[in-house]
């Protein structure tokens, strides 16, 4: 049985209420701009409740497990409670806290993209000695998307170029792309953010910025000021406009979060609990079939599991996959009843001299242009020795392409430009406009006849390009599909399938009948 005394650590927590009551007053006299230094932080609290339990201790039976002590019902509240990072009285993160607080609904967006993730990256960041409000980062990097992809080629969550991956232990070939699944990014960005902490002798200013823009130029910037007998901390370097927004704007979000009675912002609620696990597969397994298994749609289980580039996993190494704890013990009962032959249904057929695209369509009882969309072969030309993956016939000897590798094998049109004009806002920087359109600030400064570091003026006309393409797919029709069903499939309407296709609704639909839809 457990004493405990808590009268010492209440009495801190009163101290640190009534504190953060005189901060409120003075804040509202500052206009939100000035924070009072005798604050006592919902974090201080907590630290120094724990300190005054274990000061206090009486009579135990056995060590007392702080986390036993203190639960939380949302990451919020576990976030804020827990906070290392000072956030400090600068322009910067006030102008981006501003923008986030103008646009609840946006942030909001952006929080509930990060549900599935966010928990068992708090855990995992935890386990690694990392702050946890770090598990916030990816809403600066990537919104929380494991399929952005940026314009000097970072890809996933946490945003790793190909050989920052690679340094990392993110494998990435034809079938697969580790800097977008959710588990192996996450360790590789725990291993990343470690080793820039080290570098930068326990400083997570610096770190985090080296982690936008490489420690080198961090580390370039500090000897620069050094020289000049400067200040060396973050706030006094002289880096690149994107890497001085970049900490300000996960400072703003974790100011916010922390805050956010004060702020009178409703923070979307995602519970502190897990709500997805991994579940290791030994052998190659088509994706269709993984999500049939765990009974999910195909796109809930990409949406967990983002990291493969095709239609199955590589066949030359074990995989794992996320998925929700409701899910694997379906999976794993069902995965053990099928044999490694009956998790594919594809083959890799290694051309041999003197094949050709038909004889290999005849060979495996399927169509030349099936073959070709799934390899995505333009001509007829193949060449002796290389790989074609061939699906498997079913045994009346058809097949219908899947719809999931139809809609990823896009014949992709030209591609035609549109015109946009943004008018610069108070705020607005060439980094966030670009951002928001999805488009590179160096594109952006070409088109605009300026250079990356101009300052933009209040009511600027800037001009911006946006490519669009028309991508056209072939759908085999299955049983019980309509013109209605299948155009709200794809968000097209039922006079463009009518037309692409030279058909009336008023036909009927053959299952297994091939019909073409451009889809945007």
């Amino acid at each position: 049985m457990k004493y405990i005394s808590l009268s010492i650590a209440l009495s801190i927590a009163l101290a640190g209420c009534q504190s953060t009551a005189l901060y409120q007053q003075d804040e509202q006299e500052d206009n939100q701009q000035i924070k009072s230094e005798n604050t006592a932080k919902p974090s201080e609290i907590h630290r120094m409740l724990v300190q005054g339990i274990q000061q206090k201790t009486i009579e135990t039976s056995a060590p007392i497990d702080v986390a036993e002590l203190v639960e939380y019902s949302n990451v919020w509240d576990r976030i804020k409670n827990n906070l290392v990072l000072d956030i400090p009285i600068n322009e910067n993160v006030i102008k981006h806290r501003n923008n986030y607080l103008k646009h609840p609904d946006a942030l909001n967006n952006l929080l509930k993209r990060s549900e599935p993730f966010l928990f068992y990256i708090i855990e995992r960041l935890e386990a690694n000695n990392i702050p946890i409000e770090i598990a916030l980062l990816p809403l600066v990097e990537s919104a929380f998307n494991p399929y952005a992809k940026s314009s000097v080629d970072a890809s996933g969550l946490w945003q790793f170029i190909p050989g920052t991956g690679t340094h990392f232990g993110l494998k990435q070939n034809w079938w697969y792309d580790g800097r977008r699944d959710v588990v192996a990014s996450t360790e590789g960005a725990i291993q990343y953010l470690n080793y820039l902490h080290k570098f930068f002798d326990g400083d997570w200013m610096l770190a985090l910025a080296a982690y936008n823009s490489g420690e080198g130029r961090v580390q370039r910037a500090m000897r620069k000021n050094a020289r000049k007998n400067r200040p060396t901390h973050y706030w006094e370097l002289e880096l690149p406009k994107e890497t001085r927004d970049y900490v300000p704007k996960l400072l703003a979000i974790i100011d916010i979060i922390e805050r956010s009675h004060e702020f009178d912002i409703e923070l979307y609620p995602i519970a502190n609990k897990s709500v997805v696990g991994t579940v290791p597969v030994n052998s190659q397994i088509d994706l269709n079939v993984a999500a049939s298994l765990a009974e999910m749609s195909l796109d809930e289980f990409q949406n967990l599991n983002p990291g493969f580039n095709q239609w199955a996993t590589d066949p030359n190494n074990a995989t794992s996959f996320l998925l929700p704890h409701k899910n694997i013990t379906s999976f794993n009962e069902k995965i053990a009843l099928l044999s490694e032959k009956e998790r594919m249904v594809w083959q890799r057929y290694q051309i041999k001299q003197g094949d050709s695209l038909g004889k290999i369509a005849q060979k495996f009882h399927i169509d030349i242009d099936s073959i070709k969309t799934i390899n995505k072969i333009s001509g007829t030309n193949i060449r002796a020795g290389k790989h074609l993956l061939i699906p498997v016939a079913s045994k009346d000897g058809s097949y219908v392409l899947p719809e999931h590798l139809a809609v990823a094998s896009k014949t992709i049109s030209k591609p035609s430009k549109t015109k946009k004009t943004h008018i610069v806002k108070s705020g607005d920087t060439l980094w966030d406009i670009s951002k928001a359109h999805k488009v590179s600030t160096a594109s952006l400064a070409k088109w605009n006849n300026i250079s990356t570091k101009s300052t933009l003026k209040l009511g600027q006309e800037l001009v911006i390009w946006n490519e669009s393409s028309s991508n056209t797919i072939t759908y085999s029709v299955k049983r019980g599909d309509s013109f209605a069903r299948i155009a709200n499939k794809f968000k097209v309407k039922i006079k463009d399938l009518e037309m692409w296709n030279n058909l009336t609704r008023k036909e009927y639909l053959q299952p297994g009948q091939k019909l073409k839809i451009a889809v945007m």
